[in-house]
């Protein structure tokens, strides 16, 4: 590509342009030989042989034989690179110094997990080494298409060689979120880690993968190759590196990012609507702040706010323990937060639980109760099969508030998502036994670990469909039932779809979204699959989806996925609230994958064999996602399952983890003759406990 530098070569007479090629020629080698002093080799070996990536190309990546690259950041033998480079946890780390043969043994002492950076430290250093560390550039002087090189350590032997060098500009600033440069110098693995350089050999950053949708250490690695690069600037990069400083190899400094414990009114929506806080997560950073539903953010750290996109990029450059200033707007005034801490994005209490199943496609005001669970909140206070729930308090209110009025199970459910296990709430209910109307204290508690142990009956209400008031009348003409194969208008892209036979548009139907495994991908497999769960989608109202993928699954997939969803919702009565991804292996991480991308779609994840590649979100309180864990004793994913099991309940989500024994990598259909699979349709049919 050629730079603006050169272009303007064009304009100048051949003479003129040859001498100044020849000087900006210059000026680049001289940058890079100047670089090659604080520009580290980096190997590693042992570790796993396969990593496996989560965003948005779920699967496996096998490890990287050849070096990558580091910069020293003090004389006194701290080197910063890509956490890219160490994704397959590596036992031994050695760097190679510029101008010498000798490798140092290194070891990890921090990580910066919200920019994705590992800094080492050299174990062997001499007491009188003096390494030299790069000029970083000021944030304020980085200008939209100045030159930038990308330099990297190649397989080269020696190390006083230059480093690898590849030319381009800045191409944008305040990239992924505020945190990052933009740069279309050709970026890969080799100089991830590397510095992104000026044409006077200083640094304006630390060249890493980076993307701002997923997070991890390999989030952003499908834009290798693409024209796009990316670099955590310098300036952030030192004014970090004290509390990184501060760790060492038996207990690493860990950074995160910095959580407010907030979701907008406006969803997803990032540019068009008002940033006007929708919940406040209980015992939060914004809750222990004082901030509440219905107030708009105005303004952060001075800098005024109009959507939610200048908020989180506002909040994308800060860490947990960071203290950040607020302008809100509550009912006309203005309010200002000055020291707001923010946290560490891990939900402060578990999901609050009444213990009851509602019915379903109720057309009467209130929720009727369904099912009770033994020994919880709904059982102790009094609250009976077939009494109808028709206020509640707000958690989030002084206990002297007025009880608010139930409309439905989707209220309720919203109601009681802002309240904490331990909290007393009262509640009016009707009761089926006498018509009478009472008033009963309930203790919310914790989600159970168990499924319900028999199916209860009655799912949907008598009525089922109809709205208040009316009568039942003639049903509709029923769409197609049992396998069919469907296409999306949008993209001509084909997909299979199973409807229980007995369907009636009437009854809202859970929707299972099948992600297959590697291979099974043809008509046959989805007729196989579908057959092991026709019995089950005939009594108990589940739809099943599946969409076909040739090789892996990739985050790109996701947009298709959603799609056949909403198609299948807009032709069958679908319960919203019961919708979840199920899959094996690969599928599986599919799964795991889609349901923190979609949170505001899927409702359960139940992988089978299939561990969590990336990074677990955050809690969100009014998006409620439960997780149903499968693998068998035998199968290689165990650890992984098992870990990431580990993983989601210290992020307080509800979580089922079912070991199957002498079960390898496969399904758990009724020819391993075990329960699971009974238990897992017990478990979608009580997605929508409150």
């Amino acid at each position: 590509m050629m730079t603006p530098y050169l272009l303007c070569l064009t304009l100048l007479c051949p003479a003129q342009a040859e001498d100044l090629d020849d000087l900006f020629e210059k000026a680049i080698q001289t940058a890079v030989k100047q670089s090659s002093s604080f520009v580290v080799k980096i190997e590693t070996s042992g570790g796993t042989e396969v990593v496996r990536t989560g965003g948005p190309r779920p699967g496996m990546m096998r490890r990287g034989t050849g070096p990558t690259t580091g910069v020293i950041v003090s004389a006194d033998g701290y080197v910063i690179s890509s956490s890219f480079n160490f994704a397959n946890k590596p036992t031994t780390i050695r760097v190679s110094l510029p101008g010498t043969n000798e490798r140092k043994v290194a070891r990890v002492v921090a990580t910066d997990q919200a920019r994705m950076l590992t800094l080492l430290k050299l174990a062997d250093l001499t007491n009188d080494s003096k390494l030299t560390v790069p000029t970083a550039i000021k944030k304020e002087e980085i200008k939209v298409g100045s030159s930038a090189l990308a330099i990297g350590r190649t397989l080269n032997a020696e190390t006083d060689d230059v480093p690898s060098v590849s030319v381009g500009i800045i191409s944008a600033v305040e990239r992924v979120w505020g945190r990052a440069l933009q740069t279309d110098a050709k970026v890969s693995p080799t100089n991830y880690g590397g510095p992104l350089i000026d044409i006077s050999g200083r640094a304006y950053g630390i060249l890493v993968p980076a993307s701002p949708q997923t997070e991890g250490e390999l989030a952003g690695f499908e834009w290798y190759d693409s024209g796009i690069g990316f670099a955590i600037p310098m300036e952030d990069v030192f004014a970090i590196l004290p509390r990184m400083m501060k760790g060492t190899e038996k207990e690493p400094a860990i950074l995160r990012q910095g959580f407010l414990g907030v979701t907008m009114q406006s969803g997803d929506e990032l540019f068009e609507k008002k940033p006007i806080l929708g919940t406040v997560q209980p015992g939060s950073p914004a809750d222990k702040a004082g901030l509440k539903p219905g107030d708009t953010i105005a303004a952060i750290e001075g800098r005024d706010i109009v959507n939610f996109a200048q908020m989180r990029l506002q909040l994308g450059k800060k860490y947990e323990g960071d203290s950040v200033s607020f302008k809100i707007i509550r009912d006309g005034k203005e309010i200002t937060f000055d020291k707001v801490i923010l946290g560490s994005g891990v939900a402060a209490y578990d999901q609050p639980f009444l213990g009851i199943l509602p019915i379903r496609d109720d057309n009467e005001t209130g929720v009727e109760v369904r099912y009770i669970y033994p020994k919880s909140g709904a059982e102790t206070a009094g609250i009976k099969v077939g009494d109808r729930i028709l206020k509640i308090a707000r958690p989030d209110l002084p206990p002297t508030a007025p009880l608010v009025a139930v409309a439905n199970r989707g209220a309720l459910l919203d109601l009681l998502a802002v309240g904490r296990p331990g909290q007393e709430v009262k509640i009016e209910v009707k009761r089926k036994a006498d018509g009478k109307t009472e008033t009963l204290t309930a203790k919310l508690g914790d989600l159970p670990e168990t499924a319900p142990a028999r199916m209860p009956e009655g799912a949907s209400a008598k009525k089922a469909g109809l709205k208040p008031g009316e009568k039942p009348g003639i049903v509709q003409k029923k769409p197609e039932t049992g396998l069919q194969k469907l296409t999306l208008a949008a993209t001509g892209q084909d997909y299979w779809v199973y409807v229980p036979e007995n369907y009636n548009p009437q009854v809202a139907c859970a929707v299972l979204v099948w992600l297959h495994p590697l291979g099974k991908n043809k008509e046959r497999d989805f007729e196989d699959f579908s057959s092991s769960w026709a019995t089950y989608c005939d009594d108990h109202n589940i739809i099943i989806v599946c969409p076909p993928k040739e090789g892996a699954w990739t985050g790109i997939d996701s947009d298709f996925i959603v799609q056949t969803i909403r198609n299948v919702a807009a032709t069958y009565t679908v319960d919203m609230r019961r919708v979840l991804a199920h899959g094996l292996g690969v599928g599986g991480e599919m799964a795991l994958y889609l349901g923190f991308k979609e949170r505001a779609l899927i409702r359960g994840v139940a992988p089978i064999g299939a561990p969590l590649a990336g990074p677990v979100k955050e809690r969100i309180t009014t998006q409620p996602l439960s997780f149903f864990l499968v693998v068998g004793d035998k199968d290689r994913a165990l650890e992984g399952v098992k870990e990431t099991n580990d993983r989601l309940r210290k992020a307080r989500y509800p979580v089922m983890l079912r070991e199957i024994k002498n079960m390898g990598h496969e399904y758990i259909d009724g020819k391993l003759g075990v329960t699971t699979l009974e238990e897992l349709v017990r478990w979608i049919d009580s997605l929508d406990r409150l």
